[in-house]
């Protein structure tokens, strides 16, 4: 039976108060996190770690690195950390890790190589086949900060004997799993993973600005969330996802935590679906189980299937709220399915009004949720978000598939774009994380007036 561990009293206190004033809060954070000795770099690690990588260093692992509960492992800007085998960082305590936009931080293996080409066979890229562990928080863990950092081939299958085994059965490039704890995840990049890139049991999270790339062999979501998760995702790139971009359940949640209630907006989702066989699974945006919260302004591209809202299990339909996203498709399959409608018993995603296109426009007179349709023709290539450089339409010889990688694709809009000033305003973000440049948010981005995850004054995703 696993033991569910909070935030401590103490770090809990410092967290009220910061939120009561604007002084002397990085104090009580730090307080509460010291950075303690530096960790040498001349040796490779294994084994138990603690205290600070020292900015631009390039650290080697050789084993399995964890860090105690009680302890913090701080990595500053610019670090680079290199497995050399299916070793993982496991965290029962702390982790601290803030790269900046000039000096990121990486995790990686030296040898693995990106094959980004077109219609690459899933069976033979390096992407999805795993070459470490990953970052597996335990449910210990009370906060875990990632900030400018490139996470990169993770997910191999974890040996029998890895210390990472008693933490996690399952390997995924990051994890994080303490109901009561803190999940900060900003402008990263996550590329390459067997199953979920990200899978998060419960806490509070921000995931703001990050891209996700290339993830899931044959399943496998940008954002894998139960248990209880609350808090935001928004301003992120998902493209070439096996499944879906973010998924939101309540599934395993523990007696007296809240249900899972995560705000979805403003992402741009991109060619996702693909790699997941499943009928009717795969796609967009996914709300399952007991799961509530919102989905706006989002601009999804040529996936498998729309938002998807599960009726068995079903979500907490009365506490979900969605509209004013934005669809294309190049495929008739696709505009088929721009509301999920593979199973009457299973996909209840309402038509909204506010959508783009409008579903009127599209769909028979008196649809209702779950029935098939098929769209007119004239709805194929229709719509163009105006990306800068973008799949769209999709490159002639190419499958849906094929497009995985964001490669040279700029997936800004163009002044032209008819998702310019089309954004929904009227509502705020989760508040449940704190603002702090190191210790938790950086900020809580509210809702952009563009549609999608990039937004022409230049705010939103900085990748």
């Amino acid at each position: 039976m696993k033991k569910y561990i909070s935030i401590s009293p103490l770090l809990l206190a410092a967290i009220f108060l910061f939120s009561c004033t604007k002084t002397d809060h990085k104090d009580l954070w730090q307080a509460v996190i010291v950075p303690a000795s530096p960790v040498s770099d001349s040796v490779p690690l294994k084994g138990t770690i603690k205290g600070t990588m020292l900015a631009g260093k390039t650290y080697t692992v050789a084993d399995d690195i964890i860090v105690n509960e009680g302890d913090t492992l701080i990595i500053q800007e610019g670090v680079t950390v290199n497995f050399t085998g299916p070793y993982g960082l496991g965290v029962k305590g702390s982790l601290i890790c803030i790269g900046t936009k000039s000096q990121q931080v990486r995790f990686t293996v030296p040898w693995a190589k990106k094959t980004d080409q077109y219609g690459n066979n899933p069976n033979t890229d390096s992407a999805y086949m795993g070459r470490w562990i990953g970052i597996i928080g335990a449910t210990t863990c009370p906060i875990m900060i990632i900030k400018w950092a490139h996470i990169e081939f993770g997910g191999v299958v974890i040996p029998k004997d890895s210390k990472i085994k008693p933490i996690s059965s399952k390997p995924y490039p990051v994890f994080f799993q303490n109901p009561g704890g803190i999940f900060v995840l900003e402008d990263s990049w996550l590329y390459g993973s067997v199953d979920d890139p990200f899978r998060i049991l419960g806490g509070k999270i921000a995931v703001f600005r990050n891209t996700f790339e290339k993830c899931g062999y044959t399943g496998g979501e940008a954002m894998n969330a139960k248990s209880g998760t609350i808090g935001n995702f928004a301003y992120n790139l998902c493209i070439g996802m096996a499944t879906n971009g973010p998924k939101l359940s309540n599934s395993g949640a523990p007696t007296g935590v809240p249900g899972s209630n995560v705000r979805m907006y403003n992402n741009t989702i991109v060619n996702c679906g693909y790699r997941r066989q499943e009928s009717g699974r795969g796609g967009s945006i996914n709300f399952e189980e007991n799961a509530a919260g919102m989905a706006y302004n989002n601009i999804i591209v040529n996936c498998r299937f729309g938002l998807r809202v599960v009726q068995n299990p079903i979500a907490d339909t009365s506490n979900l709220r969605y509209g004013y996203n934005y669809s294309y498709a190049d495929s008739q399959s696709v505009a088929n399915s721009i509301y999920p409608s593979y199973d009457v018993s299973k996909c209840i995603s309402q038509a909204m009004s506010t959508d783009f296109p409008a579903p009127s426009t599209f769909l028979p007179a008196g649809w209702v949720a779950g029935q098939t349709y098929t769209a007119p023709a004239s709805l194929l290539g229709a719509n163009d978000p105006q990306f800068i450089n973008g799949p769209v339409p999709m490159p002639k010889g190419l499958n849906l598939a094929d497009i995985s990688f964001v490669g040279n694709y700029n997936f800004r809009l163009k002044t032209t774009s008819s998702c310019i000033n089309k954004g929904y305003t009227g509502f705020v973000p989760r508040s449940d994380v704190p603002v702090d440049p190191k210790y938790g948010a950086t900020e809580i981005t509210p809702p952009g007036k563009d549609l999608g995850a990039y937004q022409l004054n230049g705010s939103g995703n900085q990748h």
